[in-house]
């Protein structure tokens, strides 16, 4: 993903214009897409060392033969010794779960059979008599199958109840945190003054002029932080280890590349996922449509030039997207008619920016928000085929919009398959797919353009 990231945020320094950008930043874009994709290799095969080899046999059972036959074939991978396999079938009550076969694999013990019960009490049921019997030996997943039949899965779990106690210690770094926070405030400020129209170099001899950078900064890191704050918040709710909020400064542009938080253990259920990853974005439009349209009636309406963008501050065009202009409408009212544009106040920048990362951020998708969204209202697979219909609507749209053909590509790095969570098969309720079909419509109207008829209606 840093390669396509570097090279968005490069161009969108360059207002869009690719051609602009000197060579040095090509030779180093280039080199990233060299270097990160061996990084990358190099990561996942120093994991697979890490992790048991298929010789490795558990204490108390026969150690497997190891000798070359061609016409052997390779030895079954068995994490368990046949007496643990008997209480393992018993921890399968026929009248919940009705057990037929077990599958073992390096990575993990599949047990696939009949589900007799409600998906939720057979998951609770048969988790506690697998603790009950293995303590925290295994981690059970509940997942969905073919042909409508769900199946577990025991997946060996490398860190015990002391480790990860030892871990929490340092989850959650509160120092680092607010460092880049400080510092984050600091860059966003400067670019919110030079926003403002100060002079760079004015602010080295008069570092009062920061100040006009401030109502950008606060209410950039307003709408970012809540946004944060909200997935983590819902992630403390259902006692999933997260990290604090992260931000990420740059010296450039609009002062900061966002903030995130990391998520260090399974997601107990589809409604935990769900609810932790539509709180993010809910938070962070409710923080950003006030100050989008406060900062809207600060601006200055244009006349619309040649020069008029998506990222052109100095001239938005607000009917690419049918939100921005019907939010733009309601802050200018009759000042705002055909044939112009805005020349956003800093306010207004902030606000809008927060607006199209709640956007990108709703994309179904991966392992962005609105890919666990819809991981959760549909399941995996379905998930995945929506994820690529995305992909390719995207792109279609970045025929008319060129600003986001960048972002159509990043997509393509993102994997299209969302980590399960540990019950991965009990549906959500009717209140969480509305808000769910809300929060996509709300992608779908911030995305697309708006309509002739509507354009004629409002006046615009």
């Amino acid at each position: 993903m840093t390669p396509p990231f570097v090279l968005t945020f490069l161009m969108l320094a360059m207002n869009g214009e690719s051609q602009d950008l000197p060579t040095e930043a090509w030779l180093g874009v280039l080199g990233l897409f060299i270097l990160c994709p061996l990084l990358y290799h190099y990561l996942i095969h120093s994991r697979r060392r890490e992790l048991p080899k298929s010789s490795e046999t558990p204490t108390g059972q026969t150690p497997i033969n190891l000798q070359k036959d061609p016409k052997t074939p390779p030895p079954q991978v068995r994490p368990i010794s046949d007496a643990e396999e008997k209480e393992l079938r018993n921890c399968f009550p026929w009248g919940t779960y009705y057990l037929q076969n077990l599958d073992y694999h390096p990575q993990a013990i599949l047990c696939r059979g009949r589900l007799r019960a409600n998906p939720e009490v057979a998951y609770q049921t048969i988790r506690n008599n697998i603790e009950g019997k293995f303590g925290d030996r295994f981690v059970i997943v509940f997942q969905e199958g073919a042909k409508n039949r769900p199946f577990f899965a025991l997946v060996p779990n490398r860190w015990s109840k002391s480790k990860r106690q030892d871990q929490d210690e340092t989850l959650t770094r509160p120092g680092l945190a607010i460092a880049l926070l400080v510092i984050t405030l600091f860059t966003t400020t400067l670019a919110g003054a030079t926003l403002a129209g100060v002079n760079p170099e004015e602010l080295q001899t008069q570092s009062s002029l920061l100040r006009q950078g401030l109502p950008y900064s606060l209410a950039l890191m307003a709408i970012l932080g809540v946004h944060e704050l909200s997935h983590y918040l819902a992630a403390i709710r259902y006692k999933i280890r997260a990290t604090l909020p992260y931000f990420i400064p740059i010296p450039f542009f609009i002062g900061t590349f966002g903030a995130f938080i990391q998520m260090r253990s399974p997601v107990p259920n589809r409604r935990a996922l769900f609810d932790t990853s539509i709180a993010g974005p809910l938070g962070g439009f409710i923080v950003a449509l006030p100050i989008l349209i406060w900062g809207f009636s600060l601006s200055e309406v244009i006349p619309a030039g040649e020069e008029t963008s998506l990222f052109n501050f100095d001239s938005l065009d607000p009917r690419f997207s049918f939100f921005i202009a019907v939010a733009s409408k309601i802050a200018l009212g009759s000042q705002l008619t055909p044939g112009t544009a805005l020349d956003l106040h800093p306010l207004a920048i902030a606000g809008y920016l927060g607006i199209i990362v709640t956007a990108l951020n709703l994309m179904p998708v991966g392992q962005l928000d609105g890919g666990h969204i819809v991981h959760a209202m549909f399941g995996q697979r379905t998930a995945a085929g929506i994820g690529q219909v995305a992909r390719l609507l995207l792109l279609g749209l970045s025929l008319i919009h060129q600003e986001f053909l960048l972002w159509a590509i990043i997509l393509l790095f993102i994997p299209i398959l969302d980590e399960p969570a540990l019950n991965d098969v009990t549906e959500l309720d009717t209140k969480r797919d509305i808000l769910g079909l809300v929060a996509l419509t709300l992608l779908v109207v911030i995305l697309l353009p708006v309509p002739a008829t509507v354009t004629q209606w409002l006046n615009l």
